[in-house]
């Protein structure tokens, strides 16, 4: 049986005053996650206070149960989850 794509959203706001323990998590779960993609609106006059993070995870159970856990416990974050299963 294959694993299940399991990709996070993450919605991040003020981010510059969140970015350390956003950080810091990222880093300690860095082997559970398999692809990071950041983004966020900038341009020559601006660069957005908000930003989002799109994150594809090993199909570990218990590990993206405590790192979704832990993120949501960041001000300022709003988690969404998808998972697809292979039929």
């Amino acid at each position: 049986m294959m694993d299940r794509h399991i990709v996070f959203g993450i919605h991040i706001t003020d981010r510059l005053k969140h970015v350390a323990e956003v950080q810091s998590l990222l880093s300690e779960y860095g082997c559970t996650i398999k692809t990071r993609l950041g983004l966020h609106e900038a341009s020559k006059e601006s660069c957005s206070p908000n930003g989002l993070l799109i994150l594809e995870l090993l199909d570990d159970e218990t590990e993206v149960n405590n790192f979704a856990a832990r993120l949501q416990k960041i001000e300022g974050i709003e988690l969404q989850k998808m998972i697809f299963d292979h039929p």
